[in-house]
Parts: structure tokens; C-alpha cells; sequence
């Protein structure tokens, strides 16, 4: 048992996730009414995390996921081979005019005191499609698999979507696999089809299934309709709302054995505090704070999941895990995109407190 969770040493995979990909477009500091060109970074949560453990943390990863047979899904579908993940896709054929569609999210990178802006293109999704029987579970879990991931994102697509993380866990279960979710509430994303209610009902469905939670004190106290501890923080690096939150959820869900969450202090676009916490099967432990000068913030929290479950699936101490947590997050702000541009051994380096000094 490592961590309270009894994790397979083999697998023909190690981690695999369900998800929606996307791709993100990103005008940089330009506000997206004056924007004349913009990058492209192929998203979508559950992808990041796959993607960040097979390419940065060398792990066998393997994606489910929907794909559009049209020229931005080749896109997509090309960065997913690029960084060594092994695709498990239903395929949706593309009718020239609107769809079924990869979605696009919108995201500029803020200045200073202006904060990034974040939007939506989710019309016609072939992610918000897929439905249960849409995978063949046996199939993909053949070879045996250690961990099993989804997130509320996918969650909150659609009537379907929560339905199919829920019958992907009980096979990943029924195959060994320790399963996680990352409960990632999206006010916008749930207000389009039933609201708060709604979500704390699905999210409920999902958690009951779950052996590792990713979610701050808000997460949990909207995602899960767990009332929250009356904790005056005072700063976002203060733990104690989250761990105020820990025996509400425990209690509810006695399956879970490690919580997670980032900590963060955003001072201006370009400089956070930047810390994280976990319980882990009944102890705390908390990384140390870096102050960052942040390139690109989207995808720390994924970074943060991806080197926490390394960790985890690694064996380290609860600790030293969630340090690498940490200082992968970290790292993941000083590269343009959502996934990870860095080595395991700048990650160790990083966690083991190494500085930016040049490398010779």
C-alpha cells in the first residue's frame, strides 16, 4: 500500500484519461477584440495530464477521448501522438459546415493588473456526444492498467458525458486501477444545462467512485454541495480552508484516500505565490511557496495532478510527491501552451530546491 492506495506495480499502461480535447487559441497579452494572429495549444484537462505524465514523467499514458475527422482534429490528433500518448478515439465525421466540432477555448494571457479573459466555442461537440457503449473498456484495459482519470469539465458537457466517466471507472475498478478526479467546477459550463443542482447531483455520482480527488475548498463546497468550514484565510496560501473541508468529504466518501489542491497567490499576471497541499490517507503535507514570474498560467493545475500522481504511481513519499506536484505546476507556467515543455530531471531539480542559476 503506498499513499493508502493499493497501486498496481504493472500495466500495459500506466495512466489512462477520459476527456474532451480541444484546442486553445491564445493571442498572447492582446485582448482577443484587437487580436490579428494568435498560437494554437491542443487542450483539454484530462489530455494534459495524460500527455504531461508520458512526455515529461515517461510514463505509458493512453488517452479515450472523441475525435472529428477534419483538419483541426488532425491537428489535434497529431500534438496527442507527439507527446506519446496512445489514443483511444470514436471517431465523428465533420459535414463541412458545422460540424460535429472540436471545441475551441479562448484565452488571452493578461498584463500587469489586467487579468487573462477566458470564453467559449463549445457548439456542436463531438466530446459532449460520446455516451456509454461508445468505448470498449475491455478492449482498452486489456493489457492491465494502474490509474484511471477524468475531471469535471467532461462532467458538465452534457446529459452523457458524466455517465461515461462513471461506467469508465467501474471498469478501470473492476481492472485494478486506481481511479481520480479532478472536480474543476465551471459555473459556465453546468448553467448551460441544469446549474448548480445538477452538478452537485453528477459530481456526487462521479466521487462516490473515486480513490483520489483534485479540488480546492470552492471545488468541493460547489461541486460537491459540501458546506464549507468558517475559515478566515488570510491568504490563498493559508491551507486551512482546505483542510477545514477534509472530514466533511472523507465522511461523505469514505473511499478517498489522497485530496489535493494548488495553492496560489496571484500578486499580478506575471508573478504568483505558488504552493500546494494534499491530504494524504490521514496526514497533510504541504510544498514549500515559490514566488513565479508566470509566462503562460494555463495548465499549472494539470501540471500539479500529473507530477503528484507520478509520484503516487512512483512510489515516492507522500512528501516528496507532492513536491514534484509542485514543482511540475510550476515550471508548466514558464512555457507557452497547456503541457508540459520540461525534463524529469528539472522537475526532481526543482522539487529538491535547485535555483534558475544557468545550467552548463
Amino acid at each position: 500500500m503506498n499513499a493508502g492506495l493499493s497501486i498496481k506495480e504493472h500495466g500495459a499502461l500506466d495512466f489512462v484519461s477520459l476527456g474532451a480535447l480541444n484546442h486553445r487559441v491564445d493571442p498572447g497579452i492582446v485582448p482577443f477584440s484587437k487580436a490579428k494572429k494568435w498560437q494554437v495549444h491542443p487542450s483539454g484537462g484530462e489530455y494534459n495530464v495524460s500527455a504531461n505524465l508520458a512526455n515529461c514523467f515517461r510514463l505509458k499514458t493512453g488517452l479515450v477521448s472523441a475525435m472529428v475527422k477534419y483538419p483541426i482534429g488532425d491537428l489535434i490528433a497529431e500534438r496527442v501522438r507527439l507527446m506519446g500518448i496512445t489514443p483511444f478515439y470514436k471517431y465523428f465525421e465533420h459535414n463541412g459546415v458545422n460540424g460535429p466540432n472540436m471545441a475551441t477555448i479562448y484565452s488571452d494571457r493578461g498584463f500587469g493588473v489586467r487579468a487573462p479573459v477566458v470564453f467559449y466555442n463549445r457548439a456542436n461537440e463531438a466530446g459532449a456526444q460520446l455516451k456509454p457503449g461508445d468505448f470498449d473498456w475491455g478492449e482498452i484495459f486489456s493489457g492491465g492498467v494502474r490509474w484511471f482519470h477524468s475531471g469535471g469539465i467532461f462532467a458538465a458537457l452534457s446529459e452523457t458525458t458524466s455517465e461515461v466517466i462513471i461506467e469508465g471507472m467501474h471498469a478501470a475498478k473492476a481492472a485494478g486501477a486506481i481511479t481520480s478526479f479532478d472536480l474543476n467546477y465551471r459555473a459556465k459550463l453546468w448553467n448551460i444545462w441544469g446549474g448548480l443542482d445538477r452538478a452537485q447531483d453528477v459530481m456526487n455520482r462521479i466521487v462516490e467512485n473515486v480513490d483520489v480527488l483534485v479540488g480546492n475548498e470552492e471545488d468541493m463546497q460547489l461541486g460537491l454541495g459540501i458546506p464549507g468550514p468558517k475559515v478566515e484565510s488570510k491568504t490563498k496560501l493559508d491551507p486551512s480552508a482546505f483542510l477545514g473541508m477534509i472530514d466533511k468529504v472523507t465522511n461523505l466518501f469514505p473511499k478517498i484516500k489522497v485530496i489535493a489542491t494548488t495553492l496560489r497567490n496571484v500578486h499580478s499576471t506575471a508573478h504568483h505565490s505558488w504552493s500546494a497541499i494534499a491530504w494524504i490517507d490521514g496526514k497533510s503535507y504541504q510544498a514549500p511557496t515559490a514566488e513565479l514570474t508566470i509566462h503562460d498560467r494555463v495548465g499549472g493545475g494539470d501540471g500539479f495532478a500529473s507530477g503528484l500522481f507520478y509520484g503516487l504511481l512512483a512510489g515516492e513519499k507522500p512528501q516528496d510527491a507532492v513536491n514534484l506536484g509542485w514543482a511540475h505546476g510550476a515550471l508548466i507556467t514558464t512555457f507557452p501552451g497547456d503541457t508540459t515543455m520540461a525534463t524529469l530531471e528539472q522537475v526532481q531539480a526543482f522539487a529538491q530546491g535547485d535555483s534558475a542559476r544557468i545550467q552548463r
